[in-house]
């Protein structure tokens, strides 16, 4: 198994392990007011997400910052109540005429946030040479992977219930979103 490998997998076991299911409800949340057609939407906010975690990894893992562990697993539950928030209190006819709307800003962010608390795990297990990069890359790839995989699943069950099912739109956002910032507070 070569270096890229071992650290791709690595990201990925990250994202899908359900001991993190922080993470992977996070991911739901961002993309509970979207459906299956706005798929190019949804791969824009995750891969904003991913710029964010991967920006806080790398500058953690390089020792450029340093941040309490406590606050930061307080700040990831406050991420996720926030934005279920923002789903639950956005109103049904949002439009915007803007290319970037506030949840692709709100997801680069937040990624900042959660990508300090993985970096005190991942700079242990880095190596000390100069792949250093690679590994990260290939890290963040892998989370990046991940997090599309978690996305695809869950666009597929939101066109079982609101496109087939014809469960409405709204309340299949807000019970999501409300479930989401639920576990969020607990």
């Amino acid at each position: 198994m070569t270096q890229f490998q071992l650290y791709f997998e690595l990201g990925l076991d990250h994202i899908l392990d359900l001991r993190g299911f922080d993470h992977m409800i996070f991911i739901i949340i961002l993309c509970a007011i979207y459906l299956i057609r706005d798929w190019k939407n949804v791969i824009v906010l995750i891969t904003a997400f991913t710029v964010g975690h991967s920006l806080t990894l790398a500058l953690a893992t390089f020792k450029v910052v340093n941040v309490n562990p406590a606050m930061v697993e307080f700040l990831i539950p406050a991420t996720i109540l926030i934005t279920a928030l923002s789903n639950i209190f956005k109103p049904e006819k949002y439009k915007s005429n803007r290319v970037i709307h506030l949840n692709y800003y709100l997801a680069l962010f937040f990624g900042l946030i959660h990508g300090l608390g993985f970096s005190n795990n991942l700079r242990s297990l880095l190596g000390k040479d100069e792949n250093i990069l690679i590994q990260l890359l290939s890290f963040n790839l892998g989370i990046e992977v991940g997090q599309l995989a978690i996305v695809l699943v869950f666009l597929l069950i939101s066109f079982l219930f609101v496109d087939l099912m014809n469960v409405n739109k709204r309340d299949w956002r807000l019970v999501i979103s409300s479930f989401g910032g639920g576990i969020a507070l607990l």
